[in-house]
This record gives structure tokens, sequence and C-alpha cells, in this order.
């Protein structure tokens, strides 16, 4: 990170006069590191940082009454920076001057080139929500896009996933709840067939029913003829011929039916009278059997989308692991800021502040300063680790602090600068220093 301490810009010096409660301050902060401007309320911090914007970031940050209330002068701001520019508003109307070592004169499009809006405005980034914090880290860093493809597919894919998931479970419920038949058999019965086999047992019964009743016919026959040979001896001859003809008949239709034995049919009258219940088992075991087998490939498509959703997963991972980000530990995890393992609002106010600051950084590295306004949330050990921290990667930081202790080099009352030290701020060693 060496190359931001080259290419940064910094606040060597600043003159403001008249702004909202500053009357006259003067101030040179330190180029590397933590100067806070200490005081009780309402004595004018906050209006040395408004001042700060107006000056630098354009009339954009112009406050709505620049005016310091009872002042017949108009606001006067001038601003040294490390590259030699010179920057003033003057005047009735506040007019920007921006001159170079060389005496060159520019404008506001020279202090945008270099100064980031957010440096100037940092709540503006830590008030914005999740998504849109971890939407300016993804595109400073050049994979927002990428990413928001890859949260897409494994969105749609964890979605597709878990109606799978719901199938398969569905499935599996069911084929666990349905009984089943060992005694039945494995294919549906066709009633159809068994009917025809009834009939055709019908039919066969049904002819030998017409050969008893030959018999009986025969026999009736004789009997008759026996009757008529009782009562006409005259046609004795004749009917006895009838009589030895119908015998030998009668004994080759009796011959023809002595083996003869009829076929039951109860047995396949119970199977369709049964074949309802038969067929119920079949397609009961038939459903389990598919509810079993859908579950089998409803959880295969399962796995199939969890490894899918693993490999998205692997990607986004190695697509951050191997991005340019400001700050070790610091990721994007769901859309959103995720350092040391805290999304934002679980993370301390100290955190916050340097995730923040490490961001803005990043946004416009020739931008070597930033401004923070109410510190007060920062205990001394945590603005020592802070203020290492800011000196270790040459960054500038200017902050207001209610308070009047020895942790702020410069303390503001009524407007003026009541008490100035030149050196940093700097405590015991911290016991927990901030690691990248």
């Amino acid at each position: 990170m060496g190359g931001y301490r080259l290419m940064t810009v910094k606040i060597n010096k600043l003159e403001i006069e008249n702004v909202k409660r500053v009357k006259a301050v003067s101030i040179e902060p330190t180029a590397q590191g933590l100067t806070i401007l200490g005081g009780n309320n309402n004595q004018g911090k906050t209006s040395i940082l408004d001042a700060i914007a107006w000056a630098l970031g354009g009339n954009k940050y112009k406050p709505s009454k620049a005016a310091r209330d009872g002042s017949m002068n108009p606001p006067s701001l001038r601003v040294e920076l490390s590259n030699g520019l010179i920057v003033e508003r003057k005047g009735k109307n506040s007019d920007l001057k921006v001159t170079d070592p060389s005496g060159n004169k520019a404008g506001q499009q020279l202090l945008d080139s270099f100064v980031e809006e957010l440096a100037l405005d940092l709540p503006k980034f830590m008030q914005s929500n999740s998504k849109e914090k971890a939407n300016t880290l993804l595109q400073i860093i050049g994979v927002g896009d990428k990413l928001y493809e890859l949260d897409q597919k494994e969105a749609r894919l964890y979605s597709e996933r878990r109606a799978i998931g719901q199938i398969k479970d569905q499935k599996k419920k069911y084929a666990a709840e349905q009984p089943q038949y060992p005694e039945a058999p494995n294919e549906l019965v066709s009633i159809s067939d068994l009917i025809h086999e009834q009939q055709e047992i019908l039919a066969r019964n049904g002819e030998n029913a017409r050969k008893r009743q030959n018999r009986e016919e025969i026999r009736s026959q004789l009997h008759q003829s026996e009757e008529r040979l009782k009562r006409i001896k005259e046609a004795l001859s004749e009917e006895e011929s009838k009589h030895g003809k119908l015998i030998g008949d009668y004994i080759l239709a009796n011959k023809s039916v002595e083996d003869l034995e009829d076929e039951s049919t109860e047995e396949i009258e119970n199977s369709i009278a049964n074949i309802e219940e038969i067929n119920r088992k079949v397609r009961a075991n038939l459903d389990k059997e598919k509810a079993e087998e859908d579950a089998k490939e409803y959880e295969k498509q399962y796995n199939n989308l969890s490894a899918e959703i693993d490999k998205v997963r692997d990607e986004r991972k190695s697509l951050l692991d191997n991005a340019d980000l400001p700050l070790q530990g610091l990721s994007v995890e769901d859309g959103e800021l995720v350092f040391e393992g805290q999304k934002w609002d679980n993370m301390s106010g100290s955190q916050q502040l340097r995730v923040s600051t490490a961001i803005v950084r990043k946004l416009k590295p020739e931008c070597g300063f930033v401004l923070l306004d109410k510190l007060e949330q920062m205990d001394i050990p945590t603005l020592t680790e802070f203020g290492k921290w800011l000196e270790s990667e040459g960054l500038q930081a200017i902050a207001t602090r209610v308070s009047s202790g020895e942790e702020c080099q410069i303390i503001i009352e009524d407007g003026y600068v009541v008490s100035d030290t030149v050196t940093p701020f700097q405590d015991t060693e911290p016991t927990n220093a901030w690691k990248f």
C-alpha cells in the first residue's frame, strides 16, 4: 500500500474565518494519523469540517447558513494542500480560487480529480444501507457484475434445489405411508381374461349338458317304444327293429358320457368377485415402488444441485479471494459487507470507521485524507489503535470529539483555537493492534 503514500494529497494547513460557528481558526493537521479537534458542543468543531468540505468539494457542500451570525465580514477559507495547491474562498460571493505552485489558476474540476467526495462526507457512506455499501466495494474492486451474476445463479439453484427437496421428501413420505401386499401378484389381473376363461368352461359344460339331454331323450324314446310294443302287437317286428337300434344308440351314447366330468367355475367366480381388491393391492404396490423410485430420482437431482451450489460458492469465494480488497478480512457475503466475520450492524464503531476509511481510500487513492465527525463513541485505546492504523496506511484523518482531554490535539472554544499541540494523538501501546 506504499504506492498510495507516494501519490496521495494531504491537507498541510487550513485557515477559516467566519464560517458557521468559527470565528478565526488556523490549523496544521498532522500529515499521517489522527488529528482530533476537541471541545464542548456548539463551539465550532463540526463547522471546521464543514468548511473544509465546502472549500474542496464545491458549492454543493456550502452550508445553508455559511456566514457566522453577528459577523460583518464574509466567510474566508484557505486550504494549503501537500501537492502545492492553494484553495481559497473569499469575498462577498465566496468565489473559488485555486492556485498551483507556479501561480497558475485552476478550478473545481482540478480538485475533483483527486478529492474523493466520500472523504468529505464519510457519514454518507456509513449511513447507506448494507447493499449500497457492498456495491460500492464490489464496483471499485471490479467484480461487482460477476459477483451479482454468481449470486443470482446461486439463488436460482438454491430455489430449484429447495423445490426438488420438497418433492423428494413428499415422495419419501408418500412411499412410507403406502401399504404393501406381498401376496398380491406383480401385475394387474385382467378381468376380461378371466371372463373369457369362464365362458370357455361354460361352453364345455353346455356341450356336456346337451349330451346328457340327448341321452335322456333316447331313454324317453326307448320307454315309449316299450309301451308301444305292449299296445301294438301287430307292429311288433317293426318296433323290435327300432327297439334294437335304439338300444345300440343308447349304448353308444352312454359310453360317450361315462367319462365326462364337469369343471367348476367357482375359483374364477371368486377371482372375478375379488379382482378389484387384488388389483387395488397391486396398484398400491406399484404406487409405492414408483414413489420410491421418484424419491431416489429427486434425491439425485437434489444432490446434483447441491454440488452446483457448492461450485458457485467456491467460484464466488475464489473471485473475492483473488480480488484487490482494500482491507484484509473484508469481504462481501449475501450482498453485504463482512469484516472479520461480522456484518455491518454487528461491527464495532471503530471497525465501521476502519472499513469505511479503507473503502473511501480505494475509491480515489489520490485523496490521502478523510473527515470524521463525532468520535465520542471511541475509548482512548480504540482511538490509539485507529490512529496507528491511519499512520501505517499513510492516511490523514481530521476528526471531532466532544472532549477537552489530552487525546485532542486542538481544542476549539467559541470559534477559536485555544489549545494546539503539533504532535499527532498517541497513547500507550494498544493491547490489540489492528492487523492487516
